[in-house]
């Protein structure tokens, strides 16, 4: 039974991560269908309100999937020192460094989806520097970070 929960907590971490990259480049679609200027790295655009909203569905369904790996996943790394981590077991060492990436790809991903996010949050035409690609660019990383929260809860679980 404990074999099928894990299952289902993976399939759910997955799915989560891959419809969050989903909206994330569903929202980049959106954004890039408005009317914008642009001229080098410095553009004008009207906001996207679909791209805010995809934008946000993006980031909320990455941290939901974030916490739940986390939570279910169990915090049995307690490595305090360099030492504690060299005499750790291999599967403990290559959980902490799944973790350790996870905190990693949900800090830049989702820094990635709030800045594009919020670029099509304002009522008014902005100009000023590009925030091109950052929708696409955290939508990926939604990918990733799906493979890393499963490595993080399977290497977790299986291990002691």
């Amino acid at each position: 039974m404990v074999k099928i929960g894990g299952i289902f907590v993976c399939l759910l971490i997955v799915a989560m991560d891959i419809g969050a990259g989903i909206l994330g480049i569903e929202a980049e679609l959106e954004q890039n269908k408005v009317k914008q200027l642009r001229l080098w790295i410095f553009e004008c655009r009207e906001p996207s309100h679909p791209a805010f909203k995809l934008g946000l569905g993006a980031a909320g369904l990455l941290v939901l999937a974030h916490v739940i790996a986390n939570l279910l996943g169990g915090c049995n790394n307690c490595i305090c020192s360099q030492e504690e981590l060299q005499k750790a077991p291999p599967n403990r060492q290559l959980s902490l460094a799944c973790l350790v990436f996870t905190w990693i790809i949900l800090a830049v991903g989702l820094s990635m989806l709030v800045i594009g996010t919020w670029s099509n949050h304002k009522s008014r035409a902005s100009c000023g520097f590009t925030h091109h690609h950052f929708l696409s660019i955290g939508g990926i990383l939604c990918f990733v970070h799906g493979l890393f929260c499963v490595a993080y809860y399977i290497t977790t679980t299986s291990t002691d």
